[in-house]
């Protein structure tokens, strides 16, 4: 019983194993189905969209190609049409070079044709060329038998003629340029520098250098040479001038350029003198306490100068240097005081015209500043000075009027003019500058003979201490305006020829004189 029963339970569940095994089956077998189903709706769907796609697509690219052929055929008209156009304009230019080329055989056909025509023409002027020449030689010949002069003789007289026109010409429009100009500028000028000279009075002093010792006895002379020759060399070392012992009696020269250190050499020679004891110890301690003694007169001179023009801010390496002009001359005028007359001068000048007269008296106190230094410094000193101004932070104005003052560059203002003209003020006033008694009949013979050395003139005088030159000439040689170059000619040659300080005035005198006597 009890084995039927496990027997039953088993077949029970065997039975329920394979119904649950065959529903399994049965829904597998159903979803299978409806899988199978949804893929062919999907395929189905899917060629349904993919034949829709494929007809837009095929109707897409045909519309494309349409458009792409309509472009193509618009572009091809289009590229036919410039093509022709092209080729129509390329036949017309065909047509214009034929025809040039047509044109440029005719014209060098032309051209051909008159370098024939020239050749012949040119053949037949050579042959006329030498029949002028016969014929011109022959009336040379002719002319030179009628006249008694060569053809190079006529052509000289003709050249000297027309020369002495042209002269003469010249000379009559200078003569007019001149009057015109002098009845302006002469009486304003004059006025100008009549007074700048009345209203300057100053002093002048005419400071020499002094380059010779007075000695007491010729005994001093061998205790300054000293033992061996010790004392004077010490004294040559210590100073850097040189001692000339000669025989001139009683009298010691100093010789070098620089004009301090002569200063120095004689002042430390006149204190060993006066104290007797003269040893190269002795000689290097008094020429140090002179040096230190001039260098301090240097300086107060210099603020002394600008004082007295009332110029101020100058930088006290250009105030030692205008200090030092104090024992610097030119033609035994002092140059410190040549330089404070040309301040007072400009200054005045400046103020009748209107200018800036501090900034005027400025550059006429240092227009000779290079003198300081001229004896170091290779060069004119007018070039000199204005480096030396620049160099110290002198204003443009001030440095180009010391460059101009000489005309060592061109000036390029009023101040440069006024400053050369109290420089040939001061410079030409008599009595200012000195020299030798030969060279003053020297120069003075010198510009009697320039002047006498041209054609037509009869006497010339030099007067006013060869500051004018007189000239008189032959009134039947010499027109009017002719003595207006003649004048401009000896200006001239006394400037190629002579060196002279400040300026010479030529005048040239021409008068006609007719003399009649009454008889009874």
């Amino acid at each position: 019983m009890g084995e039927y029963n496990i027997l039953l339970v088993f077949l029970s569940f065997g039975a329920g194993f394979f119904i649950a095994y065959w529903a399994k089956g049965h829904f597998l077998a159903q979803k299978i189905k409806e899988s199978k189903d949804q893929a062919s709706r999907i395929i189905e769907d899917a060629k349904r969209r993919s034949d829709t796609l494929l007809k837009e697509a095929k109707l897409e690219a045909k519309d494309k190609l349409f458009k792409m052929k309509s472009d193509f055929e618009a572009e091809k008209k289009e590229a036919l049409v410039e093509l022709k156009n092209k080729e129509i304009r390329l036949i017309q230019k065909e047509e214009n070079i034929d025809r040039k080329l047509d044109q440029y055989e005719k014209r060098e056909k032309e051209i051909l044709q008159k370098e024939k025509e020239l050749i012949n023409r040119e053949e037949d002027i050579a042959s006329d060329e030498k029949k002028y020449e016969l014929i011109l030689q022959e009336q040379k010949k002719q002319l030179e038998i009628i006249s008694g002069l060569t053809a190079e003789q006529a052509k000289e007289l003709l050249i000297r003629a027309m020369e002495n026109e042209a002269r003469y010409e010249g000379a009559k429009l200078i003569k007019k340029i001149e009057n015109e100009t002098r009845e302006t500028a002469d009486k304003k000028a004059k006025k100008i520098i009549a007074t700048a000279i009345q209203r300057y009075a100053g002093d002048y002093v005419a400071e020499r250098t002094v380059s010779v010792v007075q000695l007491p006895s010729d005994e001093m002379k061998g205790r300054i040479i000293g033992r061996e020759g010790r004392n004077i060399r010490a004294l040559e070392a210590a100073t850097g001038i040189d001692l000339i012992i000669d025989d001139t009696p009683e009298a010691v020269i100093l010789s070098g350029f620089n004009p301090v250190r002569r200063e120095i050499a004689r002042m430390s020679l006149m204190m060993l003198i006066s104290d007797g004891r003269i040893h190269p110890a002795r000689i290097e301690d008094v020429v140090k306490k002179v040096g230190q003694e001039v260098d301090q007169a240097i300086k107060e001179a210099g603020e002394q100068a600008a004082f007295d023009l009332g110029v101020h801010g100058i930088h006290p390496e250009l105030i030692n240097l205008i200090g030092r002009l104090k024992y610097r001359t030119s033609y035994a005028q002092s140059v410190l005081q040549h330089s404070i007359e040309v301040g007072f001068l400009t200054g005045i000048m400046a103020a009748e015209l209107g200018l800036n007269q501090k900034l005027a008296k400025r550059m006429g106190l240092l227009h000779d500043i290079g003198k300081a230094v001229d004896h170091e410094v290779e060069g004119p000193h007018a070039l000199i000075g204005s480096k030396l101004a620049k160099k110290y932070n002198e204003s443009h104005k001030v440095v180009h009027a010391i460059a101009a003052h000489h005309e060592d560059v061109p000036p390029n203002s009023v101040y440069a003019i006024l400053v050369q003209a109290a420089d040939s003020l001061s410079g030409a006033r008599p009595g200012a500058r000195k020299e030798l008694l030969e060279n003053y009949i020297k120069r003075l013979d010198d510009l009697e003979k320039i002047a006498t050395s041209f054609k037509g003139v009869a006497n010339s005088y030099a007067i006013q201490a060869g500051r004018e030159v007189r000239v008189i000439v032959e009134s039947n040689i010499i027109s009017d305006e002719e003595s207006v170059l003649l004048s401009k000619d000896i200006v001239k040659k006394i400037e190629e020829s002579l060196t002279f300080p400040g300026q010479i005035k030529v005048t040239v005198i021409r008068e006609t004189r007719a003399v009649e006597y009454a008889n009874k």
